[in-house]
């Protein structure tokens, strides 16, 4: 089978990954791509501001397909995304192949590349390995119009999932895992209202269930299970899943629970199955009271019992509190969409934290957790880019900052004690006594160091900077004679060249 040609770019300079958002946009809009575009754009909003600086978004659909369980992904992009994208997905423990199907501009703007992606698919579905096939369009082929729709749905009972991830219609990766979870949902479902489907591991029978939505650290969700016993609720698998039968249970539950608040494709999908969905999660005593009343309520479960579960699990969060009180004043950012989660549980625990950062668009599903934060003083910032964690950082001079890899880079160069938001932070429990346990053991032992940090700072001042890059200088540094007029005047012709030529 073959497709109509896209229209190729206007230029080979737009058709490049380096022709801009706009250009990409008006590409994937004129290829017949709009529905998807219009799609990305409402469910994955920008402002204040544009587009956070993070990693290339597809990676949050990589993760999610290459942590499932009999579940092959095929990427379709350019080679130096690719080559990124494996990498960074063996970076953090994939042990399994990416598949790819190159393309040059013939197979491009001819089609080819469409019929080679299905002849890869078709290669790929063995049913006695795989429950299902990803296939990925990158930010060139979604460009291109490469239509992943017209792939065939199944191939020998293998499901086959396409999907567009272009970084110029998905903010940030923590998007990009809704984009395939909400796409497996939407799959999910439409089987199970066919007809019977397969039975989730580990299923609780005769329970109603609460579903978590987000990615969790592997202690809390027994923890959160715990919590949920005392009001007669389980808890159901967890999106994004971990293997595709899992999907079944999650729409089968009675809530859904988005701990972390910006599934908005998977949020679509339980709504579109009937089930209620509760934002927030169980941080803090405040924070778990409110969540198992909100639970509580969308699973109309009595008010005493309700009562009961509070009982028990607010005086072991009470207690983790009183004994690690946190005094320090601390600055939040990242691009997990857990970021108001952990600000809430600080502020819970004793410490200051004037400000929040996101990367991750207001939801409401964040609210309740943006309302209790502004009440209290703190500064919420969604969408936040780097430039306005780093000015929140310099303004408030905190004694601890969390945020992504420059800022800690820029923290530590000040003498300020920070730790990575993603591989620290979320790395840890976050839920219920644990989780407030293991903030306070974080931020005791980090604030600890702030004098070792200073020393440090103080002994390699000037180091790797400026005239005293390198090593092996006795003294200063010093350009031959002429050299920085010599260089002028070469770039400066290099210019007027440029300019003549029109390149």
């Amino acid at each position: 089978m073959s497709v109509d040609a896209p229209p190729p770019p206007a230029s080979q300079e737009e058709g490049a990954c380096h022709g801009g958002r706009e250009t990409f946009q008006a590409a994937a809009r004129a290829a017949g791509k709009g529905g998807t575009m219009d799609r990305l754009l409402a469910d994955y909003p920008r402002g204040p501001h544009d587009q956070p600086q993070s990693m290339c978004p597809a990676f949050g659909s990589l993760r999610v397909g290459l942590r499932m369980r009999r579940v092959a992904t095929i990427l379709s992009g350019s080679a130096c995304c690719v080559y990124g994208l494996t990498f960074t997905s063996h970076f953090y423990g994939a042990r399994r192949s990416v598949g790819y199907v190159p393309f040059n501009s013939e197979t491009l703007v001819t089609g080819k590349l469409f019929e080679d992606i299905r002849d890869a698919v078709v290669a790929s579905a063995k049913p006695d390995e795989l429950d299902a096939i990803v296939v990925i369009n990158l930010c060139v082929p979604t460009a291109s119009g490469v239509p992943l729709d017209l792939l065939p749905k199944q191939i020998d009972g293998v499901r086959v999932i396409g999907i567009d991830v272009p970084g110029f219609g998905v903010p940030t990766h923590a998007e990009a895992k809704d984009v395939l979870a909400g796409a497996m949902l939407r799959y999910a479902r439409g089987e199970a209202e066919a007809g019977p489907v397969a039975r989730p591991r580990g299923e609780i029978p005769g329970l109603p269930t609460v579903a978590p939505i987000g990615e969790l650290f592997p202690g809390d969700p027994p923890g959160i299970g715990a919590m949920l016993a005392p009001m007669g609720l389980a808890l159901a698998p967890q999106t994004p899943a971990r293997e595709w039968r899992d999907l079944y249970g999650a729409l089968d539950c009675s809530v859904a629970a988005a701990l972390h608040p910006f599934y908005t494709a998977s949020v679509r999908e339980f709504r579109a199955a009937g089930r209620p969905v509760v934002g927030s999660g169980p941080v803090g005593l405040d924070g778990t009271a409110a969540w198992l009343e909100a639970i509580g309520r969308a699973a109309n479960v009595p008010a005493e019992a309700v009562d009961r579960a509070k009982a028990r699990a607010l005086p072991g969060i009470r207690a983790a509190i009183e004994a690690s009180p946190i005094r320090a004043r601390i600055t939040v950012s990242g691009y997990e969409g857990s970021e108001l989660l952990v600000a809430r549980l600080l502020v819970e625990a004793g410490a200051e934290v004037p400000y929040v950062g996101t990367a991750c668009p207001r939801t409401e599903w964040s609210d309740p957790d943006r309302d209790w934060l502004e009440a209290r003083g703190v500064h919420v910032q969604y969408r936040a880019s780097l430039e306005q964690d780093m000015a929140a950082m310099r303004d408030v001079r905190p004694d601890l900052a969390l945020g992504t890899t420059p800022l800690v880079q820029a923290a530590k160069e000040a003498g300020t004690p920070a730790l990575y938001f993603t591989n620290m932070v979320s790395a840890r429990p976050l839920f219920g006594a644990a989780g407030a346990g293991a903030m306070a053991g974080i931020v005791a032992s980090q604030t600890r160091g702030a004098e070792r940090f200073s020393r440090m700072v103080s002994f390699f001042n000037g180091v790797g900077t400026k005239e005293g890059a390198g090593y092996g200088w006795q003294t200063p540094p010093q350009d031959p004679p002429g050299f920085r007029d010599r260089m002028k005047r070469a770039r400066a012709l290099r210019a007027k060249a440029e300019e003549a030529t029109g390149s």
